[in-house]
């Protein structure tokens, strides 16, 4: 029993430890032999989960609009929490077991009894929210979200008492013994928050994605995306300093981890099991961990189908080709080479592993473009850099500039000779001009949720897609909107060679075609269970292939 997917969410309690997987799997392990015990499953990606007070409950929020409830160590399913309508990202238990606190990308908090009753409705967030918790006496929540806001409410009543404004986006929290607000947010700082006095800490150089107090060691942990952990002390005034950091192994991913004795800790990866981290000794236990099969993208060069993922190896036409040993987003031909980059920020060459380039934060998505002769790609990063490179004649990259075009992670890029069309997390959308990377426009919330990607669209037009189900196609910034076929998350889309046609892939393993000439949808169909996660044109068999988690390459029929 092991994930084959990456692990999102971590919990410890006693001797148990508790894995929230992107395999739809909820996995209960001996914390000391990291021997799989029992598992529940969900119907989507699981994103959190959290064991209550005395340990004999589990609570796991997932991307199937729903949380449940479990016995420890039976995974007995328990009860069911519904009345969300999008991905709920966190569960977890108040400070006396009783009730159960919920957050999701609908933007609202949902206060739970253990039979699945909604006892309260929170409202006030403007965008998806990310983290909650409880205080120590239960009475309050606190809460944090895109919109760069930290919350403060009344448990009882459902009221909101304060308003924290950060002005940045704001993945994670946690509460100290003193009742000290602790926030990690996308300029790698730590926000202490008491009163409604913020005090602000550099600690990292990108964003922090997961934040954790130590209550019984008196200590912080940060995970942040320039692939460090630190640990920190927190002095009664809200001092914050550094007691240990360490480069995270490649296999770590900074989004999940628990406290789990004296100076150790519980770490999330990209499969099959948890990593142990001894920030003391600055050791890590890696045994066990190893990636899953899942692909994050496909692309076609030279006559050859190419797929690469979670364990960082290039399939050529189904075959181990080259071996990168590191999760890896994309592909992009270009210039006769194949670029790749992935979790370590490293911009690499597929084919020879060759490391091109180094950035201090993931690298997420690219785009090729050619202007006044000369063949550029441009690289789209976590912490919304779009970095640019002209390559020389053999296909190598030479640095041409970096651009802070967003303040969020940039979801995808489309270009032609003139213009750079780029998403945002933020639900943003922004044309730049090739030639400087100045700003032509910006439309701030283009989509109603995330935007998760976007394609060229007929001569000189773009499309985007985003987990708001909609296909946008903008010409010269004139939108029109189309509904998708798609049940969730539409997750990337691609263009045929001639720009006539669009396909569109979501989490639910769903693919979508869209004709630009009739501007209506002429097939859906789900080839896989598994999610879809890169699309690309096969132009000499006139088709799409889409790369799905399960480690399958699929024809589009």
């Amino acid at each position: 029993m092991f994930h084959r997917g990456p692990i999102a969410g971590i919990a410890a309690s006693g001797v148990f430890v508790a894995t929230a997987g992107y395999d739809n799997q909820l996995i209960l392990w001996d914390a000391a032999s990291k021997r799989a015990i029992a598992r529940g499953c969900h119907d989507h990606l699981v994103n959190n989960c959290a064991f209550s007070p005395d340990g004999k409950l589990l609570v796991s929020a997932s991307s199937d609009y729903s949380a449940r409830i479990w016995d420890v160590p039976s995974m007995r399913l328990n009860a069911v929490l519904t009345g969300h309508d999008d991905d709920v990202d966190m569960a977890v238990f108040s400070p006396l077991g009783t009730r159960v606190a919920t957050c999701a990308l609908d933007r609202t908090i949902r206060i739970f009894d253990l039979t699945g009753h909604c006892l309260k409705i929170l409202r006030g967030h403007t965008g998806n929210i990310l983290s909650v918790a409880w205080t120590c006496d239960g009475n309050r929540l606190v809460s944090s979200g895109v919109d760069g806001t930290i919350r403060e409410w009344d448990a009882s009543s459902g009221t909101e008492i304060r308003c924290n404004d950060l002005q940045v986006r704001t993945d994670t929290l946690a509460i100290d013994a003193d009742g000290r607000i602790l926030a990690g947010d996308d300029k790698g700082r730590i926000a202490a928050i008491a009163g409604g006095s913020i005090i602000y800490t550099p600690a990292h150089r990108a964003g922090i994605k997961y934040i954790a107090f130590d209550q019984p060691g008196g200590v912080l942990i940060t995970l942040s995306y320039d692939r460090t952990a630190a640990i920190w002390s927190v002095a009664a005034d809200g001092t914050i300093a550094e007691l240990s950091r360490a480069e995270l192994p490649a296999p770590i991913w900074a989004r999940a981890a628990a406290p789990i004795g004296r100076n150790r800790i519980a770490v999330g990866t990209f499969g099959s099991s948890f990593a142990v981290f001894d920030w003391q000794r600055n050791t890590w236990d890696m045994d066990k961990v190893a990636a899953g099969p899942g692909l994050n993208a496909v692309a076609v060069a030279g006559g050859c189908t190419y797929a690469i993922g979670d364990a960082g190896v290039l399939l050529q036409d189904g075959q181990p080709s080259s071996r990168l040993r590191s999760l890896c987003n994309f592909l992009l031909p270009a210039g006769g080479r194949l670029f790749t980059g992935g979790q370590l920020g490293q911009l690499l060459d597929a084919r020879s592993g060759e490391i091109l380039y180094r950035h201090h934060s993931p690298l997420n998505c690219g785009t090729s473009f050619v202007r006044d002769g000369t063949a550029y790609i441009a690289i789209g990063s976590y912490t919304g850099e779009a970095l640019v490179f002209a390559l020389d004649a053999d296909g190598r990259p030479v640095p041409s500039g970096q651009h802070k075009i967003y303040d969020n992670a940039i979801k995808g890029m489309a270009a032609t000779a003139d213009r750079l069309f780029s998403v945002c997390a933020s639900t943003d959308i922004a044309w730049h001009d090739t030639a400087d990377f100045s700003l032509i426009r910006r439309i701030p919330k283009a989509h109603e949720k995330i935007a998760n990607g976007c394609a060229l669209a007929g001569p000189r037009g773009f499309a985007s897609i985003g987990r708001d189900l909609k296909l946008r196609i903008w010409n010269d910034g004139h939108q029109e909107v189309f509904q998708t076929p798609h049940p969730n998350s539409v997750k990337c889309i691609c263009a045929n060679e001639d720009r006539t046609r669009l396909m569109t892939g979501a989490y639910t393993g769903t693919l979508a075609e869209f004709d630009l000439a009739t501007r209506s949808w002429i097939s859906f169909y789900r080839p896989t269970a598994s999610g879809i996660s890169g699309l690309a044109w096969d132009n000499a068999n006139r088709r799409f292939l889409a790369s799905s988690y399960d480690g399958q390459i699929h024809a589009a029929a």
